[in-house]
């Protein structure tokens, strides 16, 4: 009888192997197959969907903020974020109005609506992984976060220098 053999079974025995580069080559790529994994099967996408909620969640940060502004903090084409931006109007999440200092200029501001469904799916995605990470020390995943967003500055420096 043949074994199934899984990526993250492989990933630990490299781990004992002293080359990192390696270790980390295939747990990230098992990373980008769970992190499918939790958006398909986990149930914290239900009113809104990955692209949707992060135009919402830097909302929440930003406060009502211009395309140009949005798409920077994306780092997406002032034009992506625009169809995005205009696919969250259609659906009453986002409404935009003439900025105070500059009636020329457009402000994206989240609805009621938005940010109700925007807190929902932050705090099912907060849920989930609290449940993944219930073992965790509060020092681990406070290490995870670190090295996952120093990563993720690394990445969006490498790719997107420049870009807005």
């Amino acid at each position: 009888m043949e074994r199934t053999f899984h990526a993250g079974e492989l990933a630990d025995r490299l781990s004992g192997t002293g080359d990192s580069l390696d270790v980390l080559e295939l747990a990230t790529a098992v990373l980008v197959r769970n992190f499918e994994l939790l958006r398909r099967r986990g149930g914290v996408y239900a009113e809104l969907d990955q692209s949707e909620y992060l135009i919402l969640r830097i909302l929440d940060g930003l406060g009502p903020a211009d395309i140009g502004t949005l798409a920077g903090s994306l780092r997406l084409d002032p034009s992506t974020a625009g169809r995005q931006v205009s696919a969250l109007l259609g659906k009453g999440l986002v409404e935009r109005g003439p900025a105070p200092d500059d009636r020329r200029r457009s402000i994206i501001t989240p609805t009621e609506t938005g940010r109700e469904r925007m807190h929902q799916t932050r705090a099912r995605r907060r849920g989930s992984m609290a449940d993944l990470m219930g073992d965790w020390t509060a020092e681990d995943q406070e290490a995870f976060a670190d090295l996952l967003t120093r990563y993720n500055r690394a990445v969006a420096g490498r790719y997107l220098a420049g870009a807005r």
